[in-house]
């Protein structure tokens, strides 16, 4: 056969249809362990049809998912999973009668990694050529199928009818082997680890596709099941009488090889494209990481040279992490990775690397103006209610309420998108769980309220903290902090952020590091930003700032700062210290311009009058309500109408 080129679909809206299974990964997270004796798992997307469909996305392909997931938690992970990595979902279908398949993994050592495939008549094997069209296939340059999907009738006839309008319409198809006995019913259903059986059936199966394909990938093992044999050449000679397709033989750390026209006599004459050496985590999903870093190349008809480099790479970084799809890069972390990997034998250890893989995982990044309500307090609203009389168990129905007086203020303020609220779990616990999962921007304080040095509630060990923590709820931590603070003071509170800063690091957690330089030192426009610069130099990266409202020109610094040392950060948040409306108003004029300033977290500006007179049962829960989002709607107002000219003539 003739290989079809990218040329004949260069204009297409698609580089790569990924068809093929969809799952869920449950990787255990005690690293040694029997799988019997394995006490929690860790949540990832999984199945290698999704992982390279959500790789290749990373990497800049326009990529689109073709599978079938259960209509329940699992089916709406993996379709939110892959469309937040900006994977084409459109033609993920929801089967109603079936369950979302899932692979219990563990990690017993180098070599051992037990695995268990749940995926009895799950959701992606009943994939229909129904769920698809002539004219979806036609709108990708590259269709791409694995092995699995040949496994059943129905898969067979469902991939099949996907290739003819592949080949009908010049879409180049590709095969990944991804052998799997135990999906091939091969195995007992407690030996998903091992990797091959022999079997003319499947052989049989994968030789009757390989004339229509264009690329091929697939390891030693695989080669074997595709080719009939378990002697390599002779499997690959017996591959090349079938199909001209470029065969990519993976050679596990050696590298690999790309195979075009003849097959060489000897494996001492193949081109290998060595890899380069890390300490191995897990294999598991390396292949689907190399796989994309492959197609990367492939698709834009790059080199094989250069085609290798990227997958290598992914692979190479996929292997020192513990989870697949989440742990492949993105370009620009994989194009930084090798412009230096021969000096990074623990990827996971490279505080560079890890950031820049940390700031592409974010689970979201297109945050507009953040319109905060806060009200994380806890010893002012302690004090107050002892003040007013009232129980203070009170306080937990109180910020019950204000997420109330939140939701209408801004429904009335046109910003529901763009709400922000700071709660604590001391008393807001009921709270924390009524915003999650809303959309809505979540911090959660971790200090001990007043504390100077800081220090953190439940102790030092904020990462066991985290581990119950949503993912989506942002860890906000108050520090009174002044660069010529007493150097004791100042190097033990440095310490306690950077130690939190990694545990953030380790679970995931956007960090929010608030700072308020003490009422009693002296400061000039240069205090926040030499503030912000200590911490950097740390290596201490927040996604978030949250400061005092500063000066025109400290905001100029500031914004050269952050652009300078953590481009990759959010932005500054401002606080309101119960400061009156009037003297917040004029300083948010003073952000006008600043891009980096992203709206306010302001509390007892906002609630403190309205939540005494309720504590004291002055007012009632409507009446509450009504105030705090009266308030709080202007001050959505105020945030809108800033202007820098307003706040110039003011400071006249």
């Amino acid at each position: 056969m003739t290989q079809r080129s990218t040329s004949q679909s260069a204009q297409r809206p698609l580089d790569v249809i990924c068809l093929g299974r969809a799952a869920v990964d449950l990787y255990s997270e005690q690293v040694g362990s029997r799988l019997e004796d394995v006490s929690s798992f860790a949540k990832y997307l999984g199945g290698s049809s999704a992982n390279i469909a959500y790789g290749t996305a990373r990497l800049g392909l326009k990529s689109a998912m073709l599978t079938r997931v259960g209509d329940e938690h699992m089916g709406r992970f993996v379709r939110e999973e892959l469309s937040r990595a900006g994977v084409d979902v459109s033609h993920v279908v929801t089967d109603p009668e079936r369950l979302t398949g899932l692979v219990i993994l563990g990690i017993k050592d180098k070599d051992t990694f037990p695995l268990i495939f749940y995926r009895n008549d799950c959701a992606d094997m009943a994939l229909s050529p129904e769920d698809f069209t002539p004219e979806f296939i036609a709108s990708s340059k590259a269709l791409l199928i694995t092995g699995t999907h040949f496994s059943t009738p129905g898969t067979y006839k469902s991939s099949r009818t996907a290739m003819d309008y592949a080949r009908q319409s010049g879409t180049r198809i590709i095969l990944d082997i991804d052998y799997r006995p135990v999906l091939w019913g091969l195995t007992g259903p407690g030996e998903g680890e091992n990797r091959f059986v022999s079997s003319a059936t499947v052989t049989e199966h994968l030789q009757s596709i390989l004339p229509d394909l264009d690329l091929i990938v697939g390891t030693e093992e695989e080669v074997h099941i595709a080719g009939g044999s378990e002697d390599t050449l002779t499997a690959l000679r017996r591959i090349r009488q079938l199909t001209d397709a470029t065969i990519v033989l993976k050679l596990g750390p050696q590298g690999c090889t790309v195979l075009e026209g003849d097959i060489p006599d000897s494996i001492s004459d193949f081109e290998v494209h060595r890899g380069v050496q890390v300490d191995v985590l897990n294999v598991l999903g390396a292949g689907d990481a190399f796989m994309s870093g492959f197609l990367r190349g492939w698709i834009s008809d790059e080199s094989p040279e250069r085609c290798c480099a990227y997958a290598n790479a992914c692979g190479a970084l996929v292997v020192s992490r513990h989870a697949c799809a989440p742990a492949i890069p993105d370009a620009k972390e994989l194009d930084d990775y090798l412009s230096r990997a021969a000096s990074i034998a623990r990827p996971d250890q490279d505080g560079h690397l890890n950031r820049m893989h940390r700031v592409a995982g974010r689970r979201r990044s297109n945050w507009k103006d953040i319109y905060g309500l806060a009200f994380d307090h806890r010893k002012q609203l302690f004090d107050m209610a002892r003040e007013t009389g009232a129980d203070p168990q009170r306080i937990k129905h109180l910020k019950m309420l204000l997420i109330q007086a939140a939701e209408q203020g801004a429904v009335r303020g046109g910003v529901a998108q763009q709400v922000g609220v700071l709660i604590d779990d001391t008393y807001g616990q009921d709270a924390l769980n009524e915003v999650t999962g809303r959309g809505w921007w979540i911090g959660r304080p971790v200090e001990l309220p007043s504390s100077v040095p800081l220090e953190l509630e439940g102790g030092r060990s904020i990462g066991s903290r985290l581990r119950h923590w949503p993912i989506d709820h942002i860890v906000k931590c108050l520090v009174f902090y002044h660069p010529d603070q007493p150097v004791a003071l100042r190097l033990q509170q440095e310490r306690q952020v950077s130690e939190l800063y990694q545990a953030c690091m380790a679970s995931g957690h956007e960090l929010l590091l608030e700072l308020i330089p003490p009422q009693d030192m002296s400061q000039d426009d240069m205090t926040l930003p030499r503030a912000l610069q200590r911490f950097y130099n740390l290596g201490v990266f927040p996604d978030w700032w949250k400061l005092p409202a500063p000066s025109r020109t400290t905001w100029q610094h500031l914004t050269a700062l952050i652009a300078e040392r953590d481009p990759s950060c959010h932005g500054v948040v401002l606080l309101g210290l119960d400061a009156p409306l009037a003297d917040l108003k004029r300083e948010f004029n003073h952000s006008a311009g600043f891009d980096i300033c992203r709206g306010f977290t302001v509390g007892r500006t906002l609630f403190g009058v309205p939540s005494r007179a309720w504590l004291a049962n002055e007012i009632d829960d409507e009446m509450l309500i009504r105030q705090v989002s009266d308030n709080y709607l202007e001050l959505i107002q105020c945030w809108q109408a800033r202007n820098a000219n307003d706040s110039l003539t003011v400071e006249v």
